[in-house]
């Protein structure tokens, strides 16, 4: 069953955001998450096939977007040495990154984010949001992809009865 809250992301995804597709995409995605939380990384190779099936289709937010992958495949690997690794291996200037996380520098916009999910109701992660409502649902892949398809057809004027019964179900 597709279960979206009357729960809503605020504030709503912006250019100050790192995002992935197009800002014109019919669907937002929004993932509230934890590099070390294994329940988001098993919903990251979830939201990986959603974003390849979906395509151009589908914007997918996130925070610290440059590392996005890489941190969830290498959970168990994310100390501050690591993270000098990561940042080389995709081209970041490595002695401006290790001083930024020295300095804390984008300590204030984590705090922002955070406040943001507690204001948007996030009280664990995974979470989700698909265009702007929080989806309560499993984020197994036919679970999603039926939440994020019910929310197209909503978006576009259909009442929930004159869903197709696999998506309300």
């Amino acid at each position: 069953m597709t279960t979206v809250s009357t729960a809503q992301l605020t504030p709503p995804v912006s250019e100050r955001d790192h995002t992935v597709g197009p800002a014109s995409a019919a669907i937002t995605l929004v993932e509230y998450g934890d590099y070390e939380c294994p329940h988001c990384g098993a919903a990251h190779p979830i939201v990986k096939e959603i974003r390849r099936r979906l395509g151009n289709g589908l914007r997918f937010a996130f925070k610290f977007w440059q590392m996005h992958d890489q941190l969830f495949e290498h959970q168990d690997a994310l100390d501050d040495a690591y993270l000098l690794a990561y940042a080389a291996a995709i081209g970041l200037d490595v002695d401006k990154f290790a001083r930024e996380m020295a300095l804390g520098v984008h300590a204030p916009r984590v705090r922002e984010d955070f406040l943001s999910g507690v204001r948007s109701g996030v009280n664990g992660t995974p979470t989700f949001f698909i265009n702007g409502h929080r989806h309560d649902g499993s984020y197994e892949f036919q679970a999603l992809l039926a939440a994020i398809a019910s929310t197209t057809l909503l978006d576009a004027g259909y009442t929930t009865p004159e869903l197709p019964y696999e998506i309300r179900h």
